[in-house]
């Protein structure tokens, strides 16, 4: 299971882009760019190679969730896959304590009766340009660390907001390699996106936290929106055909997904840090909420609905960083991290020449990783804002913010308040998904208490924001203060600029700007003597290994587009063979075992299809492969070389935690949801008749 919040800690962890490695890609190894695939290897090792219609056919029908996840167009008419559990934030906004869609699933039998999102977009890649050049173009030999990457990000805003003049498409710049090269991405956007189908809680997350990472599975872990345009659903080219016959073993499959982060390629310093002081805070503040809202939960139906989606995207992600902390903890791993790099460093030290180009960015990294130790609990508490975990100061600190910055040039702009990006910035901003005042101030609270703990209640930060009161005190009189719940108050803040933040006596607000220009004064020094710097680096690293290899491997994952590939394959684990396919009558079995109780509790609706003898319990349920995916892929398709839907992936086993770090595809395999299942539910389960033909023919 794979959620937005697991892509927030990632972040969270201050670990900055990742750059390039220097070691031979393994088999089934690879998050490719779709402009460099390894077509090579594909024809030499399966036969098999993609025409350029193949590529864009399935780049085309790819789908991000700007939420975090990834999907993909299923019919021509703008329906689009993805997982329940990347869907679980948008069915948690739409449900009320009347209607818990969340739990129960929903069906739309008809376009009219599809709910729209509150917040939600959809992105569909058009286009990647090498930009490389033009975003280095006044970067000199010599020049200051901090001042290269001011410049960098100058050009990268640029190009942006050009590019978003000239085409209307949305336009990122992405780092590749960390600094190595630089591309330019454009996006069709779909901000109109209604919800179609989900099946109930307990089928899509069956097994929940206790199976969560673990193989064998049994879950249903699927959900359907539509993307609009002019209120009518999308018309779109290209869109992916379900197979009629699903896969089978040692076929192979293709996933085409947008992997969060990656951290493969970093240095033995930087995984130190992570090994060491980054993961071990990040688990200390999952824990802390994972605790906070289990006991948020026990309070009543209510609460436990408005809590539940949060719980589980915490406890996805403590479990996630455990395991990617265990292989950082595995010393034949770093042994083996080790002695890659001491490869690439003894190649560059035989050569004078390279010595003096190349020969101290290791000690430079290890140096910046030393800075960023001293600072990464003020920035982490202050600039990320995980001492203020609730969604009004996430609104105040973006008005405050562009409110400033709406006064400067767009390229001296933080790049988050760039032109080119304002109308998802106010997409996000105007939401009307709703607040619950009790639960936001129950998370401020814990946040805070949190936070006191943690540094101190000496803090100078700390005494400033409670200023003499509790936590719990501080959080009841910041959130009974603040109208920001309220997106038309929002709005007219937004719209009134900075005077009408300056006289604003919003809480959330004035606490934002009390803490403003310390966070600010965090990130500048971050920028400046962490993240330029070794930016620049690893730039020479990547340098050092394109000038050996080209680009003949591919650069650690940015939640941007990706092509992994493997075959559908089992495993040896303890001196047993795990299969690679479950089967629905398996779930059966799991439930009786364990009395259908939660979290092995199937819905009626599934018991009443296998009673009617509707329900063929021989049909695959879940498989597992050796793709190489992480934590976004989530809802990411699985195609044959027919470009055939065959799967949906949805989790990696408890193997598979380490490959943040490197890949192994010994026993790390990817999970799926096999196409068959989710055609068999629907049909049996849920007599979803029109979404069917939908799905099998296309429209």
């Amino acid at each position: 299971m794979s959620t937005r919040r697991n892509l927030f800690i990632t972040a969270a962890l201050l670990i900055g882009l990742t750059p390039f490695g220097g070691r031979p890609v393994l088999a089934d190894e690879g998050m490719w760019i779709f402009n460099n695939l390894p077509l090579d290897r594909l024809k030499a090792k399966y036969g098999f190679e993609p025409t350029p219609e193949w590529i864009t056919h399935l780049r085309s029908s790819a789908v991000r969730f700007n939420s975090g996840g990834s999907g993909s167009f299923v019919s021509a008419d703008g329906l689009v896959m993805t997982n329940h559990h990347v869907a679980a934030d948008m069915l948690q906004k739409i449900s009320t304590s009347e209607h818990d869609y969340y739990k129960t699933g929903f069906w739309a039998k008809q376009h009219d009766q599809e709910i729209k999102a509150p917040d939600l977009e959809l992105n569909v890649l058009v286009g990647i340009e090498d930009v490389t050049d033009r975003v280095l173009a006044k970067i000199t030999d010599g020049m200051p660390d901090a001042e290269a990457a001011t410049l960098k990000r100058k050009a990268m805003a640029e190009i942006e907001k050009e590019s978003q003049d000239k085409t209307g498409l949305r336009s990122d710049v992405i780092t590749l390699y960390q600094g190595g090269k630089y591309h330019l991405y454009t996006f069709k956007k779909y901000t109109d996106v209604r919800l179609v189908f989900a099946p109930e809680f307990d089928a899509a997350f069956f097994g929940g936290d206790a199976d969560n990472f673990e193989y064998p599975r049994y879950c249903l872990d699927v959900a359907f929106f539509r993307a609009y345009e002019d209120d009518k659903p999308a018309k779109v080219e290209h869109f992916l055909r379900w197979s009629p016959d699903g896969s089978k073993e040692d076929e192979l499959v293709f996933v085409a997904g947008h992997p969060g982060r990656t951290s493969r390629m970093f240095t033995q310093a930087h995984l130190e840090y992570l090994r060491d002081t980054g993961i071990p805070f990040i688990l200390s503040v999952l824990k802390s909420r994972e605790n906070f809202l289990q006991e948020y939960g026990k309070q009543g139906p209510e609460a436990e609905r408005q809590s539940k989606e949060e719980l589980f995207g915490y406890q996805n992600s403590l479990k996630a960083r455990t395991g990617g902390l265990g292989g950082l903890n595995d010393k034949a791993f770093m042994e083996r991290k080790q002695a890659a790099e001491k490869g690439v460093r003894d190649r560059i030290a035989a050569d004078p020449k390279k010595v003096e180009q190349y020969g101290d960015a290791w000690d430079k990294i290890a140096t910046t990783m030393s800075i960023q130790k001293k600072i990464a609990l003020p920035h982490s508490f202050l600039e990320s804002g995980m001492a203020f975990n609730t969604d009004l100061f996430g609104f105040a600190r973006t008005l405050v913010r562009m409110a400033a910055e709406d006064q400067k040039a767009n390229p001296e702009r933080l790049r988050e308040y760039g032109e080119a990006g304002r109308a998802s910035l106010l997409q996000r901003l105007y939401s009307d998904a709703p607040i619950y005042p009790e639960f936001e101030t129950a998370k401020l609270a814990n946040s805070l208490e949190f936070w006191k703990e943690t540094v101190g209640a000496d803090d100078p930060y700390v005494q400033r924001v409670l200023h003499g009161r509790t936590p719990a005190e501080a959080a009841k009189e910041l959130i009974a203060g603040s109208k920001l719940g309220d997106p038309a108050v929002r709005k007219a803040l937004a719209e009134g600029g900075q005077k009408a933040i300056e006289e604003s006596d919003d809480t959330m607000i004035k606490l934002a700007l009390a803490i403003d220009a310390d966070a600010r004064a965090l990130r500048k020094r971050y920028e400046d003597e962490v993240e330029g710097p070794r930016t620049a680096q690893y730039a020479r690293i990547a340098k050092a290994l394109f000038e050996e290899r080209g680009d003949s491997t591919y650069p650690d994952a940015t939640f941007t587009l990706r092509l992994a590939f493997g075959t559908v394959k089992g495993y040896d684990l303890n001196g047993k063979h795990v299969e690679p396919y479950t089967k629905i009558g398996g779930a059966f079995e799991h439930a009786a075992e364990h009395g259908n109780t939660p979290p092995y509790q199937l819905p009626p609706s599934w018991f009443d299809a296998k009673k009617s003898g509707a329900l063929d319990l021989d049909t695959p349920m879940n498989f597992v492969s050796t793709a190489d995916i992480i934590g976004g892929n989530s809802g990411s398709p699985v195609v044959n070389a027919k470009n055939e839907v065959v799967g949906l992936i949805f989790d990696g086993n408890i193997q598979s935690l380490v490959l943040d770090f490197g890949y192994d595809d010994k026993i790390a395999r990817a999970v799926s949801v096999d196409s068959r299942a989710i055609m068999e539910a629907l049909k049996s389960v849920y007599k979803a008749d029109s979404l069917v033909k939908e799905l099998t023919g296309g429209k």
